[in-house]
């Protein structure tokens, strides 16, 4: 093990026994109401305390942990080594967007387009999102009678 993992390791570990501590001390928390309350298991609990993980932390249970105990993930995520900061995940891309959708978006936030013109689009894209999808077949004998 690298000496940067272990310090990290020690660290998040260092983290986590500060939380159980002031969880005891200040709400008379068992672990098991720490467990309970943050949705964390004990054994995983009791790893991240040893520093006995192999890899680091799944990110929604250390959020997990850190909410159930009102305490701010940040805190967390530098004893982690996680700078959020400047290693961000990176979103897939987006597919293109119809050249007509991106009008119609556009005129919906125009300041110069009347809220009554904004109602029929939005009232128009609601009626064809959510209208029943029609059958091959309907769709294969509209093409066959045009």
């Amino acid at each position: 093990m690298t000496e940067t993992a272990n310090a990290r390791k020690i660290a998040f570990a260092t983290f986590v026994r500060r939380a159980l501590a002031d969880a005891r001390a200040t709400r008379a928390w068992s672990g098991t109401e720490v467990s309970r309350r943050t949705g964390v298991s004990r054994q995983t609990i009791n790893r991240w305390v040893r520093g006995d993980w192999a890899s680091d932390p799944e990110a929604e249970r250390v959020v997990a942990f850190c909410e159930g105990l009102d305490l701010n993930p940040a805190a967390a995520f530098t004893a982690l080594g996680w700078d959020r900061a400047t290693n961000p995940r990176t979103a897939p891309t987006p597919p293109p967007m119809d050249p007509d959708v991106e009008a119609l978006l556009r005129r919906l936030v125009d300041p110069n387009v009347s809220d009554a013109e904004k109602f029929h689009i939005r009232e128009t894209i609601r009626y064809l999102a959510y209208r029943p999808t029609l059958s091959p077949d309907v769709r294969n004998s509209s093409k066959e009678a045009g």
